[in-house]
């Protein structure tokens, strides 16, 4: 199990680095994270929460993150509606709502999330700069209008599927209009 986790930690380490890097993260933006600690474990999601192998996902994640100074938004499981799990300095004006994940209800990537921050809040929704599909969470809702899906080195975190993506800002005015190249 320790070589388990091990791997998970550093495969999270790498994707999150890569991810800071081909989003061209600044700090003070947002990632959405969805993790399936089921899936990273092998199994079908919702079926073996797994505090360790959570534990080890958001410690690779958070370390780079951190650094980076760019806020992890935890999404949790479809039984608390897909809420959020955010430091409140990330979004200082969002609405809170009352719930407290649990590893059955919410998941334990989100609890995990929210026993690890400094002052904790959830919400109901946010609009992430970049994110993380751990396990097939389904982490869209989450984020800014324009996704744009980026390849990264790691296509699995343990046993699940990995998918990363972007935001860029729409483009508007059609066939006469400039835009700015550096923000694409």
């Amino acid at each position: 199990m320790k070589d388990l986790l091990e791997n998970i930690y550093r495969e999270a380490k790498i994707a999150a680095k890569e991810l800071c890097e081909k989003a061209k993260l600044q700090p003070g933006q947002i990632v959405i994270i969805g993790c399936s600690s089921s899936e990273v474990g092998g199994e079908h999601i919702g079926t073996h929460s797994s505090p360790q192998i959570a534990q080890a996902v958001f410690n690779g994640l958070y370390e780079v993150f951190s650094k980076e100074q760019v806020y992890l938004a935890a999404q949790c499981y479809e039984h608390l509606n897909r809420a959020v799990i955010v430091e409140r300095e990330a979004v200082p004006f969002a609405e809170r709502v009352n719930v407290v994940p649990q590893p059955k209800a919410g998941g334990s990537f989100a609890t995990t999330a929210y026993h690890t921050f400094k002052n904790p809040i959830a919400v109901e929704e946010i609009c992430a700069d970049a994110g993380l599909d751990i396990g097939g969470t389904l982490i869209g809702m989450h984020l800014k209008k324009v996704a744009v899906p980026i390849r990264l080195s790691v296509d699995h975190i343990g046993n699940a599927i990995l998918l990363a993506a972007r935001t860029r800002p729409k483009f508007i005015g059609g066939s006469r209009a400039l835009y700015d190249e550096n923000i694409l």
